[in-house]
């Protein structure tokens, strides 16, 4: 599996990609996060999911819809979220398929920077 494209389509390889950062590693950058929970998503790696949440926004269980595919992932805008900043928003349409209905979510994502970990915050759907 580490050797199949990433989902969040940056054209790497998984295992070059999110990949370590769900085995644990820091993302470096908030859209880099951003892109690893997307995969999570896809992968259905709840743990991960809620792992990369921040603990005074994380809700108690994270539900997956059944027989939902995340197909494809748009980056939109991304504002500050960078090594050395403290916080940052990504603005991304995530792609689905559930049976034969398709359709997408558009968030502007909020993150923050706890020491060297970045976490995803919440989000407005656009």
């Amino acid at each position: 599996m580490e050797d199949q494209r990433c989902p969040c389509g940056s054209g790497d390889v998984l295992g070059g990609c999110c990949g370590p950062l769900i085995a644990g590693s820091p993302a470096p950058t908030a859209e880099r996060l951003m892109r690893s929970r997307y995969t999570a998503f896809s992968l259905g790696d709840t743990a991960y999911l809620r792992a990369s949440w921040h603990g005074s926004t994380r809700p108690p269980v994270v539900d997956l819809e059944p027989g939902l595919r995340w197909r494809r992932l748009l980056i939109i805008d991304r504002v500050a979220g960078g090594p050395f900043d403290r916080e940052g928003v990504v603005e991304f349409e995530a792609f689905w398929q559930q049976g034969d209905e398709r359709g997408s979510l558009r968030e502007r994502s909020r993150f923050v920077r706890e020491g060297r970990r970045w976490l995803y915050l919440d989000g407005e759907v656009q």
